[in-house]
C-alpha cells in the first residue's frame, strides 16, 4: 500500500505544484485573455490533484482527508518533478515549463488510461481531455514566441536552454514507478520517451528554436529531494494551516 500511495502522490504532486505555479499569474497575465486561460489551466491541474488526494485518503483511511497531503507534509515528503516547481520567470519561461511538462503529461495520461486500477484509469481519462488542450495552448505559444520577433525568439530560447536540464527527469523510474508497472497499474516510462521527444522536436522546429545539446538531467524530485523553489511554494501554500492548525472554513 505504501508504494501505491507514493505512486499516486507522484502524479498528484506534479499537478498540485505546477497548478500552484500557474495560479500565481492570476491578475498578472500579460493580457486579460491569457490571464484567464492560465488560471483555468491551473484549476484543471488542481482538479486532478484533488481527485488523486481523495483517492489516497480513501486508501489510507485512519481519518485522512485530501487536505492532509498538500497542507501537512514537509518538503521531503513531496514527490513532484523538479520541473514543476521552477519559478515562473517571465511569460516565456512559464510557457516553456508548461510545454515541457505538457508534452510528457499527455503521453503519460494516455498510457495511464490502461491502468488495471479502474479508479486511476478513470481519473486519467477525465484529465486527458484537459491535458490535450494544455499542450495545444503551450505549443502554440512556443511557436508564436519562437517564430515571432527577435526579442521573443531570444528570450524563449533562453528559457528552453535554462529548463532543458529538468525535461527528462519524468522518464527516470522511482521505486514506486517500478512497483506500479509490475502490478500493471502504472506506466512504462521508457515507452513514453521517444514519442514525447518527437513531439517536442516537432514543435520546437516549427518555432525555429534550437534543442540544447544533451547534458545531465536534474533529478531527485520523486524521492523528495527538491530545489529551494518548493520551499517558497510551501511557505505560501501551507501558511494558514501552520498558523492555525486544523482550521476549517
Amino acid at each position: 500500500m505504501e508504494l501505491k500511495i507514493k505512486y499516486l502522490l507522484q502524479i498528484a504532486d506534479n499537478a498540485m505544484i505546477i497548478g500552484h505555479r500557474l495560479s500565481e499569474w492570476c491578475g498578472h497575465g500579460p493580457i486579460l485573455e491569457q490571464d484567464i486561460a492560465m488560471t483555468n489551466i491551473a484549476l484543471d491541474h488542481l482538479g486532478l490533484a484533488r481527485n488523486l488526494y481523495q483517492y489516497c485518503a480513501r486508501l489510507e483511511g485512519g481519518g485522512k482527508t485530501e487536505d492532509d497531503y498538500p497542507y501537512k507534509r514537509d518538503v521531503r515528503k513531496w514527490r513532484n518533478l523538479l520541473l514543476c516547481e521552477q519559478d515562473n520567470g517571465d511569460f516565456g519561461k512559464t510557457i516553456t515549463r508548461q510545454f515541457l511538462y505538457d508534452t510528457f503529461n499527455l503521453q503519460f495520461l494516455t498510457a495511464l488510461q490502461d491502468s488495471h486500477d479502474e479508479h486511476l484509469a478513470a481519473i486519467a481519462a477525465k484529465s486527458l481531455k484537459e491535458t490535450t488542450y494544455h499542450l495545444q495552448y503551450s505549443g502554440d505559444w512556443m511557436i508564436r514566441l519562437g517564430d515571432g520577433t527577435e526579442e521573443s525568439h531570444d528570450r524563449i530560447q533562453k528559457s528552453v536552454n535554462d529548463l532543458w536540464m529538468y525535461a527528462d527527469e519524468s522518464f527516470l523510474e522511482s521505486e514506486a514507478d517500478r512497483w506500479a508497472l509490475n502490478e500493471k497499474i502504472g506506466v512504462d516510462l521508457n515507452a513514453l520517451k521517444l514519442p514525447t521527444q518527437n513531439n517536442r522536436t516537432e514543435i520546437l522546429k516549427e518555432a525555429t528554436l534550437q534543442i540544447p545539446e544533451s547534458g545531465w538531467t536534474q533529478q531527485g524530485g520523486k524521492e523528495g529531494k527538491h530545489s529551494e523553489q518548493l520551499g517558497y511554494i510551501l511557505s505560501d501554500l501551507q501558511f494558514l494551516q501552520r498558523a492555525y492548525p486544523n482550521s476549517v472554513w
